[in-house]
């Protein structure tokens, strides 16, 4: 009889999203008449840009006629969308890159998982916690990692946790590790790290023969104009960091499914005799096997967010959404709930009020306030006393989730 991967079986529950879906069908299977607003996981509710969608179609056509009609693409995209990239994306920022060291993707998520196939499961991981279930649950996935303790932290697994004593900023690991994750602006907690933070960690992988995984998500997100919006702004970081990007929630493609990954071509690790050898080479197989590449007019679509006419109507959804999470922000804050995040990011990661835990304060705002989030605890065991809501609400449900809340906790 064929070996499952017992891997699997570390895993201690299942997603954390598929469960708070669970727990919304029980609630709404029991109680129809409620008007549930969800403002728990991450996905968009504005539609496409016009912009966007006018390319999209038109790519589209584009497939019905003999002429123009595209078969399989590169697997690591057309070089077309990764040029744009770098001209309206990367180099604005003093970041220049190739095309070769972009790889379009069909989303972030699927990159932070995948691009463990390119390293050793000797390396030491560092993640921070709480953090994005991804990063965590596909180390113990792919066999990285021995048993959870009873906090749930799997041996082998370097944590680094991330508390309001700390303003949420990880510190440096005083001993060796490989691969480092970061996500900046966060996920779940929504704080940004500045260039001294960044540089402290660049310096580190340099020192140390690490890599870093910089998971840049949601940089469109960012107001204040001395946060850096990649790790390449760093001085250092192309030697020694990776870095994914994702159309989903910048363009509001969680439906459409378009990410990037960059790897330098300079960042190198090393082979089990000690010879050193490209990262970006290892990628590129990975891909050109494992991969068939996005959809034509997927990436018809990604080329069009940056145009002039649709950059201005996705940086108005973007705005709308960073509305949401001020309205969220402030009118908590004003209720007496302590709140983090929300300026920038779309995520304001709150205290639970009355020393509540995490999924207590879940299912009690989800069946006194008919409101869902996301418990802080399903991001990490230093998540537990947090909660998570996010600002990618229609405006009239932000505003009436706000007012429920504060109607429950007002002081």
């Amino acid at each position: 009889m064929a070996r499952i991967n017992d891997s699997y079986l570390k895993l201690q529950a299942g997603y954390l999203f598929p469960e708070i879906g669970r727990r919304v069908k029980e609630f709404t299977d029991a109680n129809p008449e409620a008007a549930v607003i969800r403002l728990g996981i991450g996905d968009v509710t504005l539609p496409l840009a016009p912009a966007v969608l006018k390319a999209f179609h038109d790519g589209v056509d584009d497939m019905a006629k003999g002429e123009s009609f595209h078969g399989y693409g590169p697997e690591q995209g057309y070089d077309w969308l990764s040029q744009v990239i770098i001209d309206k994306a990367y180099k604005p920022l003093g970041v220049d890159l190739k095309t070769s060291e972009v790889f379009i993707s069909d989303g972030s998520k699927c990159d932070c998982a995948n691009i463990l196939d390119i390293f050793d499961l000797g390396n030491k991981v560092a993640i921070c916690d709480p953090v994005y279930p991804v990063y965590n649950d596909t180390n113990v996935m792919v066999g990285r990692t021995g048993e959870a303790d009873d906090k749930g932290y799997y041996a082998g697994i370097h944590y680094m946790p991330c508390i309001g004593a700390n303003n949420f900023t990880p510190a440096i690991p005083t001993e060796k590790v490989d691969v480092i994750y970061l996500c900046y602006p966060n996920n779940p907690t929504g704080v940004v790290a500045t260039r001294g933070d960044l540089k402290k960690w660049v310096d580190y992988a340099l020192a140390n023969d690490a890599v870093i995984l910089f998971d840049a998500a949601y940089e469109a997100f960012i107001t204040e104009a001395d946060i850096p919006h990649s790790i390449y702004e760093i001085e250092g970081a192309r030697q020694c960091a990776i870095e994914f990007r994702s159309f989903s929630k910048t363009a509001g493609f969680t439906g459409v499914r378009c990410g990037l990954v960059v790897v330098p071509e300079e960042l190198m690790g090393t082979t089990a005799s000690g010879e050193k050898y490209s990262f970006n080479k290892l990628w590129n197989r990975r891909q050109t096997t494992k991969f068939n590449g996005v959809s034509y007019p997927v990436q018809k679509a990604a080329a069009a967010v940056y145009s002039d006419e649709g950059w201005t109507q996705i940086k108005k959804n973007i705005d709308y959404y960073m509305e949401n999470a001020r309205i969220i922000r402030e009118g908590l804050t004003s209720a007496g709930i302590t709140c983090f995040g929300g300026v920038n990011a779309p995520y304001i990661w709150l205290e639970t009020p009355e020393g509540m835990s995490s999924w207590d304060f879940f299912d009690k705002l989800l069946n006194e306030c008919h409101v869902v989030g996301t418990p802080g605890s399903g991001f990490g065991p230093s998540g537990e006393g947090y909660f998570r809501l996010s600002a990618f609400g229609a405006r009239d449900n932000v505003e009436t989730a706000v007012q429920r809340i504060k109607e429950k906790w007002g002081k």
